[in-house]
C-alpha cells in the first residue's frame, strides 16, 4: 500500500490509526501543513487529495491508499511559487501565516468546486454557473480561520488567481 504525496511515492504506515496530517508532519516532515485545532474545526491541516480539498487531522492514512496528496510544498514547482502563493504576499493575505498553507490548498480546492458547478449557501441561481464574488468566496472559505483576521486579503488573494477568470 503506498500514496503519493508531492508526486513522490511513499510507503503508508503499518499502523491503520495514523492521521494522514501525521504522516505528512511527523512521517515526511513536511511541516506546511500545519496542526491547529486536530478536531477539524480550523482548516489548518487543509490539503488536496486528488484535487479536492480535505481536512488531514481528520483523515487516517491507511484511506488514501493510491490517492495523491498535493500539500503546501507541492504547490511550488521549479523553485517558482504557485501564483496563490505570491498573491497572498502581494496582498498581506497572512500576518503570522499559520493558516496559509491551508487557506492556500482550501482556496485551490474550493476553485475546482466551483468550476464543477458545486453550490455553496449563498448561490444564488442553482442553475446558473457559479460566480465567485466577494459572498461567495467567503461563504466558500469559511471552513478555514486566521486567528490575526486577514481575511479581506486572503479574498483579495484569491480573487487576484483561482477567481479571476470565473468572476465576471
Amino acid at each position: 500500500m503506498s500514496i503519493s504525496i508531492n508526486k513522490s511515492t511513499v510507503a503508508l504506515p503499518i499502523d491503520a490509526r495514523v492521521t494522514l496530517l501525521d504522516l505528512l508532519r511527523e512521517g515526511m516532515h513536511l511541516a506546511g501543513t500545519k496542526k491547529g485545532c486536530n478536531q477539524g474545526a480550523c482548516g489548518a491541516c487543509t490539503v488536496l487529495v486528488d484535487g479536492e480539498r480535505i481536512l488531514s487531522c481528520l483523515a487516517l492514512a491507511v484511506q488514501y491508499d493510491g490517492r495523491h496528496v498535493t500539500t503546501i510544498e507541492g504547490l511550488a514547482e521549479a523553485n517558482m511559487l504557485h501564483p496563490l502563493q505570491q498573491a497572498f504576499i502581494d496582498h498581506d493575505g497572512f500576518q503570522c501565516g499559520y493558516c496559509t498553507p491551508g487557506q492556500i490548498c482550501s482556496a485551490i480546492g474550493m476553485a475546482a468546486e466551483a468550476q464543477r458547478g458545486v453550490p455553496s449557501h449563498v448561490t444564488a441561481n442553482l442553475n446558473a454557473d457559479v460566480v465567485l464574488t466577494r459572498d461567495e468566496l467567503q461563504e466558500r472559505m469559511s471552513g478555514n480561520l486566521c486567528r490575526c483576521g486577514a481575511y479581506n486579503g486572503i479574498i483579495d488573494a484569491i480573487r487576484e488567481t483561482v477567481a479571476a477568470e470565473m468572476t465576471v
